[in-house]
């Protein structure tokens, strides 16, 4: 008797091979029958040509606090989401001696956007190091599985104290602690090690992270420690292609020193030199080709920003008119912007010069007042149904030159609109030219795995967990602007692909032997919603989710977690601890 058979699929089975006709028999949160299955199973699931895919692999998600209060994971449990792995950019929560909580508190908020109130009341903090870190949020049933991996920024403050956050350079003792500490976190279960350098990556108070610009040297001796581990990947978010030009060859030794797989974020920049792309792409080939594996996490669509009156930024945001009202509920701020005579008044105004928290936040907003028509040249209202690949002409400025009203006054009805909930999308990176050329060109790069979608965090400005929902419905179905890619080549970047590279060679892939993570998902159902404002953090917290339809269930080791795009409450999820064998 099967726990549970999937009839009549039409399996993706993670590969990239092409889909094919099939049942699927679950037993003991397995898969333990392909193909024509007559054996008889205690629920049946008839998916009649619906998509039967491989649970979906998250493996740049920032629920590092999250975790230790939400069993839920969402917004990735709504997306198709059944392994989320955090701790990466080099940010977290571990390991953390109990002078640095704030410290680290304040960090997470700034880098990621997350609210450092609801993180000061969530985080349960039963732990110091990485080890026990990991036995506490494994204590804690839930969605999905999640990985963890060791933050370089937790992981220097421990170490380091005071120093790290000074920036200072680490002497040969520290080194070796970090070493050890690194090496203590991988036998415990963690499954790499993160680090990141990036200039818009601050903490609350507007400093720069702990490992801004370390020495090349203190990278490679914790790769080192990680060779000789002969365990976990490397995960790094660098600015290599701005001020620190030539730093590439830094990762690529990396990656070579430590003979461990390593991931890069690789998002167009506007600030690329010409040819940039190509030279990536073909050190990656090169490095590929050398034995050294190298992959490039890409995102599906623009990284960009929500701006509205809900969230963490709007345009407005720095004019002393908007500033005397910013801190009044939302409902009596859309009231008082409802005004004419307001409305003229804040027309009027100058922007003021911008925080470092906001800069922290988005790097770009400051561009309003710098650069207004690029501006208005790449913002677009999102609707009901949200399309992030829209035309010059249905931007702001479009819309400008086709009615001849300003942008700003455009831009502030648009932001009334729905109640004062009215939204407009501000892509930061992945738009140059103003499409999606550069997208498409690293969907099919053979290296290139999904990632980036910074579950958990950006929580007021950014709303990207739905990922992997719009990657199998605009790239295999919805585009226009543009060639799409095959179903089967959307479903392996978030499945095979991730957990080849993660060594998580029990799953992502439909067949026998592997793990029962399953969605069953009606292909021309599948779209994802507007993102919407949720009050459900602690200390009251705000954040942006975004809804999806489609999912005909998704399943954790055998176990329906949702049905028909609700959660069922079912909750198989456990932490997993390192690579995990290959299905016999």
């Amino acid at each position: 008797m099967l726990d549970v058979l999937i009839k009549g699929a039409a399996v993706v089975d993670g590969t990239g091979r092409p889909a094919f006709t099939a049942d699927v028999g679950i037993s003991g949160g397995v898969i333990v029958e392909l193909g024509q299955v007559t054996t008889p199973a205690a629920r049946v699931i008839e998916a009649d040509g619906a998509l039967v895919t491989p649970g979906f692999i998250d493996i740049h998600t920032h629920y590092d606090g999250q975790v230790s209060w939400d069993a839920e994971m969402l917004p990735s449990a709504n997306h198709g989401v059944t392994t989320a792995i955090m701790g990466n950019c080099g940010v977290g929560f571990a390991p953390a001696r109990s002078r640095d909580r704030g410290t680290l508190i304040a960090l997470m908020e700034g880098v990621e956007d997350i609210p450092g109130t609801a993180l000061h009341e969530g985080i349960t903090w039963e732990w110091e190091t990485m080890g026990e870190y990991i036995d506490a949020i494994d204590r804690i049933p839930r969605t999905m599985d999640i990985g963890v991996q060791v933050p370089h920024n937790p992981l220097r403050l421990y170490v380091m104290g005071e120093r790290a956050v000074r920036r200072e350079a680490a002497t040969p003792d520290d080194i070796a602690a970090m070493q050890a500490l690194l090496s203590e976190a991988l036998e415990a279960g963690a499954l790499g090690f993160t680090t990141a350098d990036t200039v818009g990556h601050r903490d609350a108070h507007g400093n720069p992270t702990y490992a801004r610009q370390v020495a090349a040297s203190e990278l490679y001796a914790l790769g080192d420690a990680m060779g000789r581990a002969g365990k976990g990947v490397i995960q790094i978010f660098n600015d290599f292609y701005r001020e620190n030009a030539g730093d590439f060859p830094t990762i690529a030794e990396l990656a070579r020193r430590s003979g461990r797989p390593l991931s890069f974020t690789y998002e167009q920049d506007d600030a690329w030199p010409e040819g940039f792309h190509e030279y990536v792409t073909g050190e990656m080939d090169a490095l590929n080709a050398a034995g050294i594996s190298i992959r490039a996490q890409v995102a599906p669509r623009a990284i960009g920003g929500i701006h509205s009156l809900q969230g963490t930024i709007n345009p407005f945001m720095t004019r002393p008119s908007y500033m005397a009202i910013m801190h009044l509920p939302h409902a009596e701020r859309v009231a008082i912007m409802r005004d004419p005579a307001f409305k003229a008044q804040l027309m009027t105004e100058p922007d003021r010069p911008i925080s470092d928290f906001v800069m922290s936040v988005s790097p770009r907003v400051e561009e309003w007042g710098a650069d207004p028509i690029r501006m208005a040249q790449r913002t677009f209202c999102l609707d009901t149904v949200p399309d992030y690949e829209q035309s010059l002409e249905a931007s702001l400025y479009g819309q400008s030159q086709a009615t001849g009203r300003s942008v700003p006054d455009l831009l502030y009805d648009q932001l009334l609109t729905q109640d004062g909930t009215g939204q407009v999308f501000v892509p930061i990176m992945n738009w140059g030219g103003g499409n999606y050329d550069f997208v498409h060109d690293t969907l099919t790069n053979p290296w290139a795995i999904m990632g980036l979608s910074d579950g958990g965090a950006h929580v007021g400005y950014i709303c990207d967990g739905s990922f992997p929902t719009y990657l199998l419905s605009h790239w295999t179905r919805d585009r226009t602007r543009g060639p799409r890619i095959s179903i089967e080549r959307a479903v392996q970047l978030q499945t095979t692909a991730p957990a080849e590279h993660m060594g998580l060679h029990d799953r992502g892939r439909i067949a026998p032997g592997y793990r029962a993570d399953i969605n069953v998902i009606d292909h021309a159902a599948l779209a994802i919603g507007r993102p919407t404002l949720r009050t459900d953090l602690p200390a009251g917290g705000t954040r942006f989710v975004q809804s999806a339809t489609g999912y005909l269930a998704t399943l954790v080791a055998g176990e329906v977690v949702t049905a028909n795009d609700t959660l069922t409450g079912a909750r198989p999820g456990r932490v997993v601890r390192g690579a995990q064998g290959r299905a016999a």
